[in-house]
């Protein structure tokens, strides 16, 4: 018996050693995104596409394969053997490569349209699991005030100077407390795991977060955020690129024009009354006569004037955004100002006030009870416009198309 006892000590010490080894990894925003950037997965299939664009410009640096030929005929000759090659006259070759190149380099730009996307939907779920994890803290300290007014009223309710029915009603603001509390732990898990699988992460991975809500940001001007979007902005980058690929495969038309040359070498054989083997040659020449790809290059010049005017839209929808997310984002940090420094210092002041005037008997239960609902409110109302602050951040990061930070 004293053995097993003593087996069943060491297995739990060694349980608990392990658990107590297992410590949250520390993430930073940073570190956050340097993850989604190589571990996401929707981002991870989009790169595999630069294989099939280098598979591409090999397939155009392909010259045309020779054919051979050899018949058998009851008419003389009887046999003949002969090679076609054909030549390809002009930069035709040049041309294919060149709007295969123009192509892998349209894949980058289409790449780098979801690295963005990726990249905003980090940031977010990152400071959504900040947001998270501040709103279980906050509900743990609201749990902790009503489970204090609870026992100021039944303190009271001992000495005789309130009725039962105000002790019921703090209970009853102590059970709704608990279990909001319980609520908010329970979407913290949710949040951690949405940051887990944007990550590319077991869900259950647990992190220590680093960072808050409160996070500065840079200062930077709205004529800065302009001018780097003019340059940075994916969707102009790709845009761009469209066009001069269209461009190249318009090169490319022009440069089919040039015919192609066939030439034809062998041997006939077994013609008894003339000769037994016999040269023969061919040269074929395609005439240009009625098709030049006129067609296939008016297409081209129209659809390479279709991607300038959605460029020409694209911008001027590019400043729009950043016009009005800047003056959000602005708007949002006056808010967020005002909380911080005047709104929630006054409602936890009436707070305070209330709960010592419960304490020495001058106002009733509700009255605290109305104090504290209101600093719950405006800390919510808070944390809620933090998170509203760095979601404005991230989609004008965005839009301008690089890192702000």
């Amino acid at each position: 018996m004293f053995h097993r006892a003593l087996s069943v000590l060491i297995l739990t010490l060694a349980v608990a050693g392990a658990v107590a080894g297992q410590t949250a990894a520390r993430l930073t925003l940073q570190s956050a995104l340097e993850l989604a950037d190589k571990q996401n997965l929707d981002l991870a299939a989009a790169r595999r596409r630069r294989a099939v664009a280098l598979a591409g410009i090999q397939i155009a640096k392909q010259r045309p394969n020779p054919s051979v030929n050899f018949s058998a005929l009851r008419d003389t000759p009887h046999e003949s053997l002969f090679f076609t090659q054909p030549l390809e006259l002009g930069p035709k070759r040049q041309r294919r490569i060149e709007v295969a190149r123009q192509e892998g380099v349209l894949t980058e730009a289409e790449i780098a349209v979801l690295a963005r996307l990726v990249r905003r939907a980090a940031r977010e779920a990152f400071y959504r699991a900040l947001l998270a994890r501040a709103e279980t803290d906050r509900l743990a300290g609201v749990l902790k005030l009503t489970q204090r007014l609870k026992q100021i009223a039944q303190d009271r309710f001992e000495a005789g100077d309130v009725a039962q029915l105000e002790v019921i009603q703090a209970d009853l603001e102590a059970s709704r407390a608990q279990a909001d509390f319980e609520v908010a732990q329970q979407r913290e898990r949710v949040s951690m795991s949405q940051l887990n699988a944007l990550l590319n992460e077991p869900a259950s991975t647990a992190w220590e977060l680093a960072g808050g809500l409160a996070d500065a940001f840079p200062d930077i001007s709205q004529d800065e955020l302009f001018r780097r979007a003019a340059n940075s902005n994916p969707e102009l980058q790709r845009l761009a690129q469209e066009q001069k690929v269209e461009q190249s495969r318009r090169d490319l038309l022009k440069a089919e024009r040039i015919p192609n040359l066939d030439l034809e070498f062998g041997t006939d054989f077994n013609s008894p009354t003339d000769f037994r083997a016999g040269p023969r040659s061919q040269v074929t020449l395609e005439l240009p006569l009625f098709m030049r790809n006129q067609g296939q290059i008016a297409q081209s010049v129209a659809s390479e004037q279709v991607f300038a005017n959605e460029a020409t839209a694209a911008a001027r929808a590019i400043q729009g955004r950043i016009d009005a997310g800047y003056l959000d984002f602005k708007a949002q940090q006056t808010q967020v100002t005002l909380y911080r420094d005047r709104l929630l210092p006054v409602a936890r002041q009436a707070e305070g006030l209330a709960e010592e005037s419960y304490r020495a008997g001058k106002v009733g239960i509700l009255a605290v009870i109305a104090a504290q609902r209101d600093v719950q409110e405006a800390d919510r109302t808070y944390l809620d416009s933090l998170f509203t602050l760095q979601s404005l951040f991230a989609a004008l990061e965005e839009t301008v198309g690089e890192s702000l930070d």
